[in-house]
């Protein structure tokens, strides 16, 4: 299948500049985000796209190839891109984290925090899950929470050795930890980078292991982990903060901590997106004659006015009482329902009354003849 270009996966013009470029591919690595996307191959894919995108034309020598040859100017033979094995997430987030720093959500979707660059197999992710109520999504919330996980070994700093005796040079990088090769291709020599084989990128070899973490460079541990839940978040949201999972071996880059929100139900209102839902019931005196009354908000009371002959089904709009948007402007309303509301038990005497109301005579469909009979008839039964 044919790669789409580059501009148009980022839908920019040619000469578009840097501050535009990022801008576009901000946008559209949030809306394709795996932690927004759980579980969406499709939304990884384009998410991966973009990045790929992104990493050329951010690139002025290879946008300037790509602009005259195109993605062959760009591929893995010359030089550039990912070739063949694909742009992986740890490459996305390595390389264009500081991309998010500057965005609300700097601390989660790969931004905030670096990812180490040690040699040794990376640390794996920790889920957890955060009970929200509507009162703390619609304002945001700090949390701090003590998580059991991999942490980095103290004794030997994380790097898996028994001092500093037992880390030697790497002697296949002789310490860089990459190697260089040279290729020939039809456009010349070509020269590739790749991380070293023999220590992983770290540059060194450990000869004798740390006696407190076996050589893994970690131990069982616990840690204090405090962050910021930003308002308008929903139900099920995954929230990511780079480099605070499980710690990796012999300084390897720290996993993630994936947070998951469980929103708690509210004891009146109803979510609807950023609206808020009530149900407001009210008896068929109050219906017809009118009242007002309090209703309870996200943030307190409002008192609404109920005019005379509001019927059931009847919705009342409070703009601006709704939940914020996430990540913009602007809120939702609260929308009131009324509800005149008929009683489903009764006792004997509340039954025969309404027996006696039921016999009105001259019955008939329309609604203002079928009132006017039931109160003629209210008043003949109060009247005896």
């Amino acid at each position: 299948m044919s790669k789409r270009d580059y501009y148009e996966v980022l839908g920019v013009s040619k000469g578009v500049d840097e501050s535009e470029l990022k801008k576009a591919y901000r946008k559209i690595a949030m809306q394709y985000h795996p932690d927004r996307n759980p579980g969406d191959k499709a939304a990884e894919e384009k998410f991966k796209e973009a990045a790929e995108a992104y990493e050329v034309l951010s690139d002025a020598d290879k946008r300037a190839r790509y602009d005259r040859l195109g993605h062959a100017g760009v591929d893995g033979s010359f030089g550039g891109g990912y070739g063949g094995r694909g742009m992986t997430m740890d490459d996305i987030f390595a390389n264009f984290g500081n991309v998010f720093e500057d965005s609300p959500f700097g601390s989660f979707f790969g931004g905030g925090q670096s990812r180490s660059q040690g040699g040794g197999k990376g640390g794996s992710n920790l889920r957890i899950k955060i009970k929200m109520t509507l009162e703390e999504i619609a304002s945001g919330v700090k949390k701090k929470i003590r998580v059991s996980k991999h942490v980095s070994c103290q004794t030997c700093g994380g790097s898996g050795a028994k001092d500093r005796s037992s880390m030697k040079t790497c002697s296949t990088c002789n310490g860089q930890g990459a190697v260089r090769q040279v290729r020939n291709t039809f456009l010349g020599q070509m020269q590739t980078t790749s991380t070293c084989p023999t220590c992983h990128g770290a540059g060194k070899v450990v000869t004798a292991n740390c006696t407190n973490c076996k050589g893994e460079g970690r131990v069982q541990g616990e840690e204090t982990i405090e962050f910021e839940i930003p308002a308008g978040v929903s139900d099920g949201m995954q929230l990511s903060m780079s480099g605070k999972g499980n710690a990796g071996q012999k300084n390897g880059p720290a996993g993630d901590l994936i947070i998951t929100i469980e929103e708690i139900a509210h004891k009146y209102l109803e979510r609807d997106g950023n609206n808020l839902l009530y149900d407001l019931n009210i008896n068929i005196a109050d219906a017809a004659l009118g009242m007002s009354v309090e209703v309870p908000t996200i943030d307190g009371k409002a008192r609404i006015k109920i005019p005379a002959g509001t019927q059931s089904g009847k919705i009342f709009r409070l703009r601006g009482k709704g939940l914020p948007a996430l990540q913009s402007y602007g809120k939702g309303d609260q929308l009131i329902q009324v509800n005149v509301w008929t009683p489903q038990k009764l006792n004997d005497e509340e039954k025969k009354l309404l027996e006696k109301l039921k016999t009105m005579p001259n019955f008939t469909p329309d609604p203002e003849k079928q009132t006017k009979g039931f109160f003629q008839r209210m008043k003949e039964i109060f009247d005896n």
